[in-house]
């Protein structure tokens, strides 16, 4: 397994493993603060082709809300504790993000709803008919990929790129 983040070669496979990490899932855990705190929640999600995360929500949903008067979040992708070994040393992808709002009605708009149902079904053809959906971007700054005791890396921007090892 990849282990040095200093090795070209080692940082490609990281970067790939953590891409795939990610790929193995239909939604994603949001952090967002409101008025009242920090506020938790999940949201199906599909990438752009700038592999940015793209979730299509209610403003009746408190994280929604939270992103309109505060454009920035962190997202969990991270493995089930029944796939896990150990429940200390869970796989995980944590990202920060900026967020911006993509119009429904522009041609990007379009077509990732089109592909979000594709991938979801007829549930998203339902929820595009509701005026109080709104399709968000989250643009990765930074982040880390956590593969275990000792195996934390710092990445950056939408595509992962590993950056370095944690040590501390």
């Amino acid at each position: 397994m990849p282990d040095d983040p200093q090795n070209p070669a080692d940082s490609v496979e990281l970067q790939a493993e953590a891409r795939a990490f990610r790929a193995g899932f239909g939604s994603v855990i949001l952090a967002t603060h409101g008025e009242a705190g920090p506020d938790a929640s999940y949201a199906p999600y599909l990438l752009d082709d700038d592999e940015a995360v793209c979730v299509f929500v209610s403003e009746l949903a408190s994280h929604t809300r939270n992103l309109f008067q505060r454009p920035r979040a962190s997202l969990l992708f991270i493995e089930s504790e029944a796939e896990a070994r150990n429940p200390f040393t869970r796989r995980r992808l944590v990202l920060q993000c900026d967020v911006s709002e993509i119009p429904r009605d522009s041609d990007t708009g379009d077509r990732l709803l089109d592909a979000m149902q594709a991938r979801f079904g007829k549930t998203v053809e339902l929820l595009r008919s509701l005026p109080d959906f709104h399709l968000l971007r989250f643009d990765a700054i930074d982040g880390s990929y956590v593969r275990g005791f000792a195996q934390a890396y710092a990445l950056r921007g939408n595509t992962l790129a590993i950056q370095e090892r944690r040590s501390a």
